[in-house]
């Protein structure tokens, strides 16, 4: 008790994530079990070993994250700085990075033969850069010529280098930027202006993979990937027929931890595909779970926004839960076949080091601001200050301007 009382912010959430990486570790290790006996003579305690230093690294940047005393000022730095580093880092990425299959999107950490996707970086700074546009200039944000430049252009040249490359996680960003400025106060007119510019390049993107792929480097990989999921063939969907088998193996209480036979068939079992192993183990009803828990962290998350006293938190803590969500929906999405294969692992469930370290990073901020406004919430009442709405409204564009001064 002791230990839970010295943890701050939204409690609901910390249990959820611990409840998350306990869980993942006893599946991590049942998935990975294939994986022991092609790289590792059949020991799998090395991945278990490995998941779970991996979980209680990403658990320790939670807890050292949420407690930094983090205000509007360092969150106005962190987005500008991080937007500028994100730009280099992602063409070095580009240019120089470590490739796997057609994709080039690691970078390996020299010396340590450590690799991380420098997108993971960038999604984060990019989603604060925008809050802090979206907050700072909200007075501004009346005209398209100033929402391209503070918002569409900014998002642009993050959005480009990520596409080439990745383009799962490019979409996750761009629907990402969207929901915000669906939140934001830019007027709906010029809201359904930028729909229609986004629905104008998006049908121009699909027309050049689908007549031209050969113009971009994972152009055909996407093509593929979009026509094998049209024609459903066995062939050609071999991962999401063995998930389908996998899901179709566990109903309702699935057949048991340890018991997964189709993780022996499924090369992405451990990580992408993840999610089908604890249906088939598991079953229907602990899938519907991992879905819920899930759902409360957002929910959770729009408590947050909703209690927030200055809008950059709002924003920054809707856009990072929105991002991390829709991951985990894309996810499961795949293991059942509803959308075509990704590539986006599971988080908090998934084994894979970067992906776990940064979604800690992002529940790590979301858990600083939640203790911020908590800890606001706590000193308001015991002065019994009860500011009214225009009060407040005052009192956050003043804000605004100072930080924007600055």
């Amino acid at each position: 008790m002791r230990l839970f009382n010295r943890i701050k912010g939204d409690k609901v959430i910390w249990i959820v994530i611990l409840l998350l990486s306990s869980f993942s570790t006893v599946v991590v290790y049942s998935a990975s079990n294939s994986l022991a006996y092609r790289f590792k003579d059949g020991h799998s305690e090395y991945f278990l070993f490995k998941h779970l230093a991996l979980c209680f690294i990403g658990i320790s940047i939670i807890y050292y994250i949420h407690k930094l005393n983090l205000k509007i000022q360092h969150f106005n730095l962190i987005g500008v700085i991080g937007f500028i580093l994100s730009i280099p880092l992602l063409i070095y990425t580009l240019l120089s990075g470590v490739r796997s299959g057609d994709a080039t999107r690691w970078i390996e950490v020299p010396g340590l033969g450590i690799t991380f996707q420098s997108s993971d970086i960038a999604k984060i700074a990019m989603i604060i850069f925008i809050s802090r546009n979206l907050t700072f200039y909200r007075d501004k944000l009346n005209t398209l010529k100033n929402i391209f430049l503070k918002i569409l252009l900014p998002t642009s040249l993050i959005y480009i280098p990520i596409l080439i490359s990745n383009f799962s996680t490019a979409f996750l960003l761009a629907a990402t930027i969207f929901y915000l400025i669906l939140l934001s106060d830019i007027k709906l007119n010029n809201i359904i202006k930028i729909l229609g510019l986004v629905l104008l390049v998006s049908a121009l993107f699909i027309t050049l993979i689908y007549f031209f792929p050969n113009t971009l480097p994972r152009g055909k990989t996407w093509k593929m990937r979009i026509e094998n999921f049209m024609t459903n063939d066995i062939k050609t969907n071999y991962q999401v027929m063995q998930a389908k088998i996998a899901i179709a193996n566990g109903p309702l209480i699935g057949k048991g931890p340890g018991n997964s036979a189709q993780r022996a068939f499924l090369p992405q079992a451990s990580s992408d595909f993840i999610y089908a192993i604890i249906i088939e183990e598991y079953g229907s009803v602990i899938g519907v779970f991992i879905l819920v828990f899930f759902l409360i962290i957002f929910f959770r998350c729009i408590r947050i926004t909703q209690k927030a006293s200055h809008p950059f938190y709002a924003y920054i803590v809707a856009g990072l839960s929105f991002n991390l969500m829709l991951q985990a929906f894309i996810n499961m999405a795949v293991s059942v076949n509803i959308i075509p294969v990704t590539g986006q692992p599971l988080p908090f469930i998934s084994m894979g080091g970067s992906s776990l370290i940064f979604s800690s990073a992002i529940i790590g901020i979301i858990l600083n601001i939640s203790k911020q406004i908590d800890t606001e919430i706590k000193s308001t009442t015991h002065n019994n200050i009860v500011p009214d709405n225009n009060t407040k409204s005052k009192s956050n564009k003043y804000l605004t301007q100072n930080i924007a001064l600055q």
